[in-house]
């Protein structure tokens, strides 16, 4: 007769656990893990078939991996045979025994296995003292009489694998809030940069069309020059964005570039527009850089498209109280709720506040009707020296 025998396990329990826990280490993902799992696990308990079964987030217990057994016995629609192999030791949380299949069989109307010398042990996982699936192990009955001699080792293999699981999950979910984030960070990228160039190219076109209908050849030449300069543009920023989303400042300074936009926006516009600089700070991140310059770039692009402003000033200062404050101000209508009311209108500010958040700085939006609107950019001064490339 079969039997788990204390002299054969004596001394191998940790060594059966080495190599449960390297089955479960040299796994890529969760269905390999599982799939690993299963077949260390039915060959050193001997078993004729396996499943583990996972509490999902929805509360429901779904079969997650199995060997040995046929599936149409497991199949979703099947819940009473599905609660039969794992609700006792779910609700008790402890390994629960039977003897033989009969209970479950007779639920299933017919038999699990050819050999019916066959019985179930179904050992809880737990994790942080929860229990958050079950393992089913089908084993000869001859086993099942000596059962109580692995128990602690069951209960340490299903602890080690509760741990895998969440392990697994968590690296899963940290990965879907990188994708996550990384698809904000390109939308955000796409919006602060090639959309605007085409919003204003859109602007350019409807600025031709009232000079063809005037007339004005010398000033129609000159919008369509401005319009193929801010083509070349857009073709130069989307090319940035393909080779790995670069900002403007891959080959200049910030300061240069932010030059470089009032510039544009001074000439686009006819808004007088004034740049005052108190900025002698080389120790910003590339990185830290770009969302500085996001932020000025979505600002003049709602000044432009919402606030009728005759001046605009921009103002550049660090060194005051250890901290680099920003400042863009116009002197238009100020915000409208009419105008930012809708969600499509709020994102350009939602996107700056991120990129504040993210330069662990704070911004700010002063404005009342009729008296302008102030955004204020404050954030800590890096120390010198440490700068990032």
């Amino acid at each position: 007769m079969a039997r788990f025998s204390d002299k054969d396990l004596e001394g191998k329990s940790l060594q059966i656990l080495y190599e449960v826990v390297s089955s479960i280490n040299t796994a890529h993902g969760l269905d390999d893990l599982l799939t690993r799992f299963m077949y260390t696990l039915k060959r050193i308990t001997k078993s004729q078939a396996a499943a583990i079964w996972v509490l999902q987030n929805t509360g429901q217990m779904e079969l997650s991996s199995s060997s040995g057994i046929d599936e149409s016995l497991l199949l979703p629609e099947r819940k009473d045979v599905r609660r039969c192999l794992y609700e006792r030791a779910f609700t008790e949380g402890k390994i629960w025994v039977e003897k033989d299949l009969e209970k479950c069989e007779k639920i299933a109307g017919r038999h699990f296995f050819e050999d019916r010398n066959t019985g179930l042990v179904a050992v809880p996982m737990r994790y942080r003292g929860l229990v958050t699936g079950i393992i089913n192990l089908f084993l000869d009955s001859s086993l099942i009489e000596s059962i109580d001699t692995i128990k602690p080792l069951l209960t340490s293999i299903a602890h080690h694998l509760s741990i895998a699981i969440e392990k697994s999950r968590n690296e899963e979910l940290s990965q879907q809030h990188i994708i996550k984030d990384e698809r904000t960070r390109i939308a955000h990228e796409l919006h602060d940069s090639l959309a605007q160039t085409l919003a204003s190219l859109r602007f350019q076109v409807r600025v031709l069309d009232e000079t063809l209908h005037q007339g004005d050849e010398s000033t129609t030449w000159q919008k369509l020059e401005q319009i193929e300069n801010s083509l070349d543009e857009a073709n130069t920023e989307l090319r940035e964005l393909i080779a790995n989303f670069r900002a403007p400042t891959h080959n200049q300074n910030l300061l240069d570039a932010i030059e470089k936009i009032v510039s544009q926006f001074r000439s686009e516009t006819g808004i007088k527009t004034f740049l005052q600089k108190e900025w002698c700070n080389t120790s910003l991140t590339r990185e830290n850089e770009t969302q500085i310059l996001r932020i000025i770039q979505e600002a003049l692009w709602n000044i432009r498209k919402h606030s009728e402003a005759k001046t605009v000033r921009i103002m550049l200062k660090d060194g005051l109280q250890g901290k680099c404050h920003i400042l863009i101000e116009d002197d238009g209508i100020g915000i409208n709720d009419q105008v930012y009311g809708s969600p499509g209108e709020h994102i350009g500010l939602t996107i700056m506040r991120e990129r504040a958040s993210r330069l662990g700085g704070e911004l700010r939006v002063e404005s009342e009707p009729g008296e302008g609107t102030r955004i204020v950019l404050e954030l800590k001064q890096p120390e010198i020296g440490n700068k990032q490339t």
